[in-house]
């Protein structure tokens, strides 16, 4: 059994998601009551894509999102530094033909200015520099592009909150026992999800990483927070 730390190490973040690379996505959609897809595509009509144009999906894992992106129109790039997960979803029905890139979202392997539009679902709070990764999002980004976060957040309806922190922490990880190829994992992302910003701390560090019109919209009674901005166009 391979978990993360809250330091987030990049290596054993990485060996820890090629451990549930196999069972990911049925994982996923078991421990979101398959919210997962619905989140997806809110995501992808948050960024308002056009056919032709070129999107990056960062932290893609096996690719399902970066699927969900392509229905659009759009040429979807997936990108992810777990190999394992770039493996398990490479040829998976849906997926065939899409392009996979192993690549470190602080050192992303694509030109200035190439992608009118990047995204990130589930995968911000597990890079080790969040500001960091987002100057670099937008280094790849055209002036005037866009990015959207999706990212869990923090529930904003009343007496939710407890009950959804109590899944987190005891629910989640027995699910993961019945369903995940490496349970251990689980307990790493739910402690993760605790720990990161609210909505509005996670719109403050957008602005400060040099994102312009940030605004955030919630999701699920904001257990998901869709967060848009835009890459200055001067």
């Amino acid at each position: 059994m391979t978990r993360a730390t809250l330091a987030k190490e990049p290596h054993d973040v990485a060996r820890m998601f090629d451990g549930v690379a196999k069972r990911y996505d049925l994982t996923n959609t078991v421990l979101s009551f398959a919210q997962d897809r619905r989140w997806r595509r809110r995501t992808r009509d948050a960024l308002g894509l056009r056919p032709g144009e070129r999107v990056l999906d960062v932290a893609a894992g096996t690719g399902v999102s970066t699927a969900e992106l392509a229905r659009s129109g759009a040429q979807a790039v997936a990108s992810d530094f777990s190999l394992g997960m770039l493996r398990a979803g490479v040829n998976r029905p849906g997926r065939r033909g899409l392009p996979f890139v192993a690549a470190d979202a602080l050192r992303l392997p694509f030109a200035d200015g190439v992608f009118d539009a990047v995204t990130i679902s589930f995968g911000l709070r597990n890079i080790a520099d969040v500001s960091g990764a987002l100057s670099e999002f937008a280094r790849v980004t055209r002036p005037g592009g866009r990015l959207v976060v999706a990212e869990f957040s923090t529930p904003v309806i009343p007496g939710f909150r407890q009950l959804y922190l109590n899944y987190l922490m005891r629910a989640l990880p027995w699910v993961a026992r019945k369903v995940s190829s490496n349970p251990e994992a689980y307990v790493y992302l739910a402690e993760s999800i605790r720990s990161w910003p609210d909505q509005r701390r996670l719109a403050a560090v957008l602005t400060e990483a040099g994102w312009d019109s940030v605004r955030y919209r919630n999701l699920t009674g904001g257990i998901v927070a869709l967060h848009w901005a835009e890459r200055p166009a001067g």
